[in-house]
């Protein structure tokens, strides 16, 4: 739904070099819905991914890290790899000081670290938090000798 209410700003986040992912339609927690609702939550999310930047998403995130059954397959016809995270920041609902601190205490080499674009699904979310917080996570793990890298590179890589 955010890349439908956003297509700008999602053709310049893959501009930038950013890998788009699946991460549902509409944002539900996927437990207790049938194999049928899950495929269409991710197709729809497939489609409207596409349609706005041109390429398919290859991976995929489920909503609040919960799968269920009808998962796989719903992967499987879309040909999503499902990836989840190794560093939760919780940004959703703690400060910039706690965001950084959790974040930097827990990230370690290949870490995946899961940070939002928002507090809820909202036309206009509040990321004040998450901002502060990676202005401020970005320079220290830098200062550790850490690069960031998608996802696909760190799974793939060219070397």
């Amino acid at each position: 739904m955010n890349v439908k209410r956003l297509p700008a700003i999602t053709r310049a986040t893959a501009a930038a070099g950013h890998e788009i992912g699946n991460h549902s339609y509409s944002h539900p927690a996927l437990y207790l819905r049938s194999p049928r609702f899950i495929s269409d939550e991710l197709a729809a999310a497939q489609s409207v991914i596409a349609d706005t930047t041109g390429a398919a998403p290859t991976l995929f995130r489920a909503p609040f890290g919960a799968r269920w059954f009808g998962l796989r397959e719903a992967q499987r016809q879309l040909n999503l790899l499902g990836v989840m995270w190794t560093v939760l920041g919780l940004d959703w609902k703690l400060t910039a000081d706690r965001i950084a601190t959790r974040v930097l205490s827990r990230t370690e080499n290949g870490a995946i670290i899961c940070l939002h674009d928002g507090r809820g699904v909202r036309a206009n979310p509040d990321i004040g938090a998450t901002l502060e917080a990676v202005e401020r996570i970005i320079p220290v793990l830098q200062s550790r000798g850490f690069i960031f890298e998608t996802v696909s590179q760190i799974l793939c890589p060219t070397n």
